[in-house]
C-alpha cells in the first residue's frame, strides 16, 4: 500500500493519556484512537497486526483439532442464572434489558453459551471428544481500564471450549491446548512462560496462565531458579514453617498509648515485626473475616477469596473495622474478637507473639492459637516473597513481572453439571460432560509484543506480527532514476507476496526515517542519493539497525530470504 493513500495518522508527541510504551507508541504510530474509556477502533495498521496475530492462532487451533464457530456477543441472562454466574460474576458484567424487558448481558466470555449448545447438540459418547473455539469481540466493564489494549473494556479474545467423557480425557484436551499455546506464542516471537494460576470468575479446579514477561506486567510471577516451577503470586503456594514447640508464657496484656503502625508497636514493645501479628479484616459478601498474618507480611486476598468461596474481598476501612468490631485500627486482635477469623498457616506455627488487645491503647504479649483464641480456618493466605523456598524442590525464588496474554482452565463439570449437559455412556446412562477452557488475548498479545520489542525511537516488531514486512522510502520524489527504481521495487515485492508499505510522500527524509522506525516494521529499504551516486539501496533491519547495500536488482531476493529466515526462527 502507498503511504501517502493510507490512514497512518502518526503523532510526534507523547499522548499524555498513555502510562505504559505500548499504548502510548500503538497511538503515535497510528495504530490505534480511543473511542472512549477503554474502547478503542484498531486503524489500518492496527487491524494488519491483529489479523496475523489471529491468522497464528487459527493454524495451531487447527492444528491441535479445534473447530472454529461464531456464537453471539449477545446472551440471554437465563444461561447464567443457571450456572449462577449471574449473581456472582459481578459488575464487570454488562447486563441490560431489551424492549421486551428480556435480561441480557455482553458476553465477557462464553462458558454458559457453549455449554447450552453442547447440551442440545451433543447425545453420545461417540460424539466426544470436541473442541470448539471462537475469535471474537468481548466487553468486561472494567472498574479502570487502564494501559490500551492491555486493561481494556471491549477486546478481541481466543476462546475455546473442550467436551469430554471424563476426566483423563479432558487431561488429554488441556495437554493438547496447553502445548498449542506454547507453539502459538513462540510463533509471535514472545518471551513467555506458563505459570500456575488462580482460575477467578471462570472456575475449575486447575489452570495455567501464559505471561510475557515485560517490566510492565500488572502480575508478578515466581519462578524457581532451579525447577521448572513457576506461579502467579496470586497463586503461589508458600511452605508453612515447622511449629513452634517453645512453653507457652503467661499472657500479658501491655499499655501502649498510641501506638498502632508495625513498626511503632514493635519499637515500644522491643520486638521484631515477625514477632507480632496483625489483624485485618475484610468484607465478603455480607460477611465480615478477621484475617491473622505476621507482621511484616501481607494477606493474598485471592487466597483469601478462594478460602471463603466469596466472589470478592475488600479490605475494610478505619471506620469499617470500628464498625464492624467496636475496635479502633491498629489495637485489633484475636482474643475475644466477635467477628469470623481465618488464620495464615505461618501464624498458626507461631508461639508467644504480640497483637492488639481488642482495647484501645492496649496489646498483648505471648498470645497462642489453641490456648487464646480458636480460629475458624487455618489457610495459606499470605503473599509469597522473595525470600520463600520453592514450594516444589526448595530452591531460591525470583521475581518477574508479566502480561497475562493466555489461560487454559479445567473446568470439570461444574457448568455441565448445573446446566444438565449430558452423554449418554456405552452402558446408556447419562453423564456430565467434563468440560475444559482456553482463552488468549488477541489484541493484548499486540500490546505485549511492543512491551518487549522497542526502543526510544518507537516499535519493533516481530517480523510474524508486523502490519507488513517491508517499508520502502523514496528519498528522491523530483528524481527520476530513484523514483523509477523505487516504483520497480515496490511492484516487484508485491509480486512476490511480500508486504510492503512504500513511503511515496513528499515529506522531508528525516520525517520519512522517523515515521519507520515508529512504525516498527522489520524491514526498511531506502531509495535515495546512493542510487545516483554509487548505483546501490539501504537494505535495513529495524531490531538491530544492521544494514546491508545492494543493488536494486538483488533487493527482493535479499528480502525473501531474510522473511523467510524470520519466520521459520
Amino acid at each position: 500500500m502507498r503511504y501517502s493513500k493510507s490512514l497512518i495518522p502518526t503523532l510526534k508527541e507523547n499522548p499524555a493519556e498513555a502510562e505504559v510504551v505500548s499504548h502510548r507508541l500503538l497511538l503515535r504510530g497510528g495504530y490505534i484512537r480511543k473511542l472512549t474509556a477503554g474502547i478503542y477502533t484498531y486503524l489500518p495498521l492496527g487491524l494488519a497486526a491483529i489479523r496475523k496475530v489471529e491468522q497464528i492462532v487459527r493454524e495451531e487451533m487447527n492444528r491441535a483439532g479445534a473447530q472454529e464457530l461464531l456464537m453471539p456477543m449477545v446472551q440471554p441472562a437465563d444461561l447464567w442464572h443457571e450456572t449462577g454466574r449471574y449473581e456472582k460474576y459481578g459488575p464487570e458484567l454488562l447486563r441490560f434489558v431489551d424492549r421486551h424487558d428480556r435480561e441480557s448481558c455482553l458476553g465477557p466470555t462464553h462458558e454458559e453459551v457453549i455449554t447450552d449448545l453442547a447440551r442440545r447438540e451433543i447425545r453420545s459418547y461417540r460424539d466426544l471428544p470436541i473442541n470448539l473455539y471462537q475469535i471474537q469481540t468481548k466487553f468486561r466493564d472494567e472498574i479502570r481500564p487502564r494501559f490500551g489494549l492491555m486493561r481494556g473494556r471491549e477486546f478481541i479474545m481466543k476462546d475455546a471450549y473442550s467436551f469430554d467423557v471424563d476426566d483423563t480425557a479432558s487431561g488429554e484436551s488441556y495437554q493438547r491446548m496447553y502445548d498449542a499455546y506454547k507453539r502459538i506464542f513462540t510463533r509471535c516471537g514472545l518471551d513467555f512462560r506458563p505459570v500456575e494460576a488462580d482460575s477467578g470468575t471462570i472456575g475449575g479446579s486447575f489452570s495455567h496462565e501464559f505471561m510475557v514477561l515485560a517490566d510492565t506486567g500488572e502480575d508478578t510471577l515466581v519462578i524457581c531458579s532451579a525447577c521448572d516451577y513457576a506461579a502467579n503470586s496470586e497463586k503461589a503456594a508458600v511452605i508453612a514453617p515447622a511449629a513452634d514447640e517453645s512453653p507457652m508464657l503467661e499472657l500479658e496484656k501491655v499499655e501502649t498509648p498510641g501506638k498502632r503502625k508495625v513498626p511503632v508497636v514493635c519499637e515500644f514493645m522491643n520486638i521484631e515485626s515477625h514477632e507480632l501479628v496483625k489483624t485485618m479484616v475484610y468484607k465478603a459478601g455480607e460477611e465480615v473475616v478477621a484475617v491473622l498474618v505476621r507482621g511484616d507480611r501481607e494477606v493474598q486476598e485471592v487466597k483469601l477469596k478462594n478460602l471463603l468461596g466469596a466472589v470478592d474481598v475488600e479490605m475494610l476501612d478505619d471506620k469499617g473495622v470500628f464498625d464492624a468490631t467496636g475496635v479502633p485500627t491498629g489495637y485489633l486482635g484475636p482474643v475475644g474478637i466477635k467477628v469470623k477469623l481465618v488464620v495464615d498457616a505461618e501464624v498458626a506455627a507461631m508461639r508467644n507473639f504480640v497483637t492488639g488487645a481488642n482495647e484501645k491503647n492496649f496489646h498483648f504479649r505471648n498470645v497462642n492459637m489453641g490456648r487464646d483464641f480458636e480460629p475458624f480456618a487455618v489457610a495459606d493466605l499470605r503473599q509469597i516473597t522473595d525470600t520463600d523456598p520453592c514450594p516444589v524442590c526448595g530452591a531460591a525464588l525470583g521475581m518477574k513481572e508479566g502480561i497475562e496474554v493466555g489461560h487454559v482452565f479445567k473446568l470439570g463439570t461444574g457448568y455441565s453439571a448445573a446446566m444438565n449437559a449430558v452423554y449418554q455412556d456405552s452402558n446408556g446412562q447419562d453423564r456430565p460432560m467434563v468440560m475444559g477452557c482456553y482463552g488468549i488475548g488477541v489484541s493484548r498479545i499486540v500490546a505485549a509484543a511492543i512491551e518487549q520489542n522497542h526502543d526510544e525511537n518507537g516499535m519493533i516488531f516481530p517480523m510474524p506480527l508486523a502490519p507488513v514486512q517491508v517499508i520502502l522510502l523514496n528519498l528522491g520524489l523530483k528524481d527520476e532514476q530513484i523514483t523509477k527504481t523505487a516504483e520497480s521495487l515496490y511492484l516487484e515485492l508485491q509480486e512476490k507476496g511480500v508486504e510492503v508499505l512504500f513511503d511515496d510522500r513528499d515529506e522531508r527524509p528525516g520525517s520519512k526515517f522517523k515515521d519507520a522506525d515508529l512504525l516498527g516494521i522489520p524491514l526498511r529499504v531506502t531509495v535515495g542519493k546512493r542510487l545516483t551516486k554509487d548505483g546501490v539501496v539501504e537494505l535495513r533491519k529495524r531490531k538491530d539497525g544492521a544494514t546491508e547495500e545492494l543493488e536494486p536488482e538483488s533487493v527482493v531476493a535479499r528480502i525473501v530470504a531474510l522473511i523467510d529466515e524470520a519466520m521459520k526462527g
